[in-house]
């Protein structure tokens, strides 16, 4: 639940401003937007094409059927500019009900008066942000850009006071609100206030752990620093015997090349550098640990973990779940690591080579019409409402198709509740880009669906369902690809793509989440986190994610230190557990048809209404037992087997 309009961070990380899929080549805009942190990103890639230069047209060239119509949310800015005067004067409005939040009727108006506050703010927000992303040099965007992140500032503070303050009541107090016919429109909203009670402090508490606040993102802070801007790495030699700085962006490029030296070289001149600092880095990275010890023990949670896990009510053991069911199909990661090896001919298959091309490229030259009706056609088992919607949002003016001068790089999906959802995008003719077209209508259904069937409040879905609708478009898509090829080279090459995607986003992401409960789990037993350490307990996990059929060269073993989701603590297995939720889904419309699809819509249409596990398990994925992961383990192994008959 978002009971109040937060500043920035919570506009960013809304619903519905999502980002790129794990296998688009294009860093996402939402949570990697540069530097360290895109190299996870890049990681998660199958396959970076080489497009040829271009000349850049300025965002006055681009013809208006390729722009988004961003007239559905204002139709001019002086539009804008008059609902930007009418949140200001509400500000004071929702500050004259602080310390009068004793009874229901207060409380109603209040909440009804908050809503219109963050929708009209989120409006004014969303609006701003994407004209300065149509063209980021243009002063004009920047500076509403700018006002626009002020007054959600000024909102988020004006309304501070009202969570706090409904939690000052007694348990007695809030029982008897839960009941009250006259707020039965919040009773999630009272009902969360409530099971969160427990972990709220007193008030001076409170204050004491908000001015601990900066201070806390100190370690993340410190090592965005450190790897962005302090760690220089040397040269390296190419394909062509010429020398050239590696860097965190070229760093992958030098492992898609296909001579194996090139990439050994890359490998061992990246990880020697992290070596050189791991003194530095165990320590930022055990400072992290150590907050997030501190904030469970504050919040009397049981441990970080937990505390993590509790926001959105999601269980300890479905991340335990997770470990455990992808640990029983570390034979199919083996087997997959034993056939790269075969395709790519080597007598040892290194950790180097994981990225290194399994079949020639194989040219697909897709144009944009080719690939929406590609897309629309791949899409036809959710049925002709789902394809209704996806229709309007191409002839609608929805997506901002092209690249052009100045414009945001990547692709995201974004919008404000009443109005259509948008989508952003920077096209290039290749599988890459269809693929993100398909993810991005597959988040933006996700929220129009979820906005026209729920209140404002109830709309907003969590990152833990978030991925899931994008991903199983990739998975349909990928279906019909499948199907129609006829291709052998085509058809290795999208099952080489595909299969990447498990190993990259459901067994590497699951092996991350490994690392993070491990050293967790030793901190709060007062193990000391020594470089030594941590590089032995990622080696270690290495070993059995790859198995015996690869190399697990020593280097691997500082891999820890340049991974920045590990700032972001117990983030990564909602990739992981995104993505079966997703797998699972598309095995079920395929194989059942329509029982299946209007399970899939009823979760579409669930917004955040009930917690996301209860969400998921309503609509068939239950993501509390080993099911899905093991009906997405199913497929993996049918792609392993189709590949393997594809090499006899």
């Amino acid at each position: 639940m978002k009971p109040y309009v937060l500043p920035l961070a919570a506009l960013m990380a809304s619903s519905s401003f999502l980002c790129v899929p794990a296998s688009s080549m294009i860093a996402s805009v939402t949570s990697i937007p540069s530097g360290a942190e895109a190299i996870n990103i890049a990681d998660n890639m199958t396959r970076r094409l080489t497009l040829p230069m271009k000349q850049v047209a300025k965002r006055t060239e681009t013809p208006q059927e390729h722009r988004w119509k961003l007239e559905d949310l204002y139709p001019n800015q002086a539009a804008w500019d008059a609902e930007f005067s009418r949140v200001k004067g509400l500000i004071g409005e929702i500050t004259s009900y602080q310390g009068k939040l004793q009874d229901a009727a207060s409380i109603a108006k209040c909440f009804a008066l908050e809503d219109d506050i963050s929708l009209l703010t989120e409006r004014l927000y969303v609006y701003a942000n994407m004209r300065h992303h149509e063209d980021t040099a243009e002063p004009s965007y920047q500076a509403l850009s700018d006002k626009s992140k002020k007054i959600s500032v000024e909102v988020g503070e004006a309304a501070s006071f009202i969570t706090p303050e409904i939690l000052g009541l007694s348990e007695q107090q809030l029982t008897g609100l839960i009941a009250d016919p006259s707020l039965a429109k919040y009773k999630r909203t009272l009902e969360e206030m409530l099971r969160q009670k427990p972990h709220i402090l007193s008030k001076n508490e409170e204050s004491l752990l908000a001015q601990a606040g900066n201070i806390s993102q100190a370690p993340g802070t410190i090592f965005g620093m450190l790897n962005n801007a302090d760690l220089k790495f040397p040269k390296v030699k190419n394909e062509q015997g010429e020398e050239v700085e590696l860097t965190h962006g070229r760093y992958i490029q030098f492992l898609e090349s296909k001579n194996q030296e090139v990439r050994r070289d890359a490998f061992k001149a990246m990880y020697d550098t992290y070596g050189k600092w791991k003194n530095t880095l165990a320590s930022t990275l055990n400072a992290n640990v150590t907050k997030n010890l501190f904030y469970a023990k504050a919040r009397h949670y049981p441990s970080a973990l937990e505390m993590s896990l509790y926001g959105d009510n999601i269980p300890q053991s479905v991340y335990d779940n997770l470990i455990s069911t992808i640990h029983e199909y570390l034979p199919l990661m083996h087997r997959y690591m034993e056939l790269r090896k075969k395709l790519l001919k080597l007598d040892e298959l290194h950790m180097y080579d994981l990225f290194a091309p399994l079949v020639e490229e194989f040219d697909m030259d897709i144009t944009y019409e080719q690939a929406k009706t590609k897309v629309y056609e791949s899409l036809a088992p959710l049925g002709d409402d789902y394809r209704k919607v996806l229709q309007e949002g191409f002839d609608g003016r929805w997506i901002d198709i092209y690249e052009n001068e100045g414009k945001r790089s990547g692709a995201y999906s974004w919008g404000a509740f009443g109005t259509h959802p948008y989508v952003l995008l920077n096209h290039n003719d290749n599988l890459n880009s269809m693929f993100t077209l398909t993810h991005e209508m597959g988040h933006a259904l996700h929220s129009y669906y979820s906005d026209k069937n729920n209140d404002y409040r109830d709309a907003q879905y969590t990152i833990f369902l978030a991925e899931v609708a994008s991903t199983l478009n990739e998975a349909l898509l990928m279906n019909n690809l499948l199907e129609k090829s006829t291709d052998p080279k085509e058809k290795m090459y999208l099952l080489t793509y595909y299969a990447d995607q498990f190993r990259t986003t459901v067994f590497r992401q699951t092996m991350f989440a490994e690392f993070e409960k491990i050293i967790h789990e030793k901190a709060e037993q007062g193990e000391a986190l020594t470089p030594q350490e941590l590089s032995s307990i990622y080696y270690d996990l290495n070993l059995s994610y790859y198995g015996k059929g690869m190399v697990v060269d020593k280097d691997i073993e500082m891999e820890w230190a340049r991974i920045p989701h590990f700032y972001n603590s117990f983030y990564v297995f909602k990739y992981a557990t995104g993505f079966s939720a997703a797998t699972s889904f598309a095995k079920q419309i395929l194989d059942e048809g329509k029982p299946a699809v209007d399970r899939y819509l009823g979760f579409l249409k669930s917004g955040g209404k009930d917690y996301s596990i209860n969400i998921l398990k309503e609509a068939g994925v239950d993501m509390s037992t080993p099911e899905p992961i093991r009906q997405a383990m199913s497929v993996f192994e049918e792609l392993i087997e189709q590949m393997e008959q594809l090499t006899k």
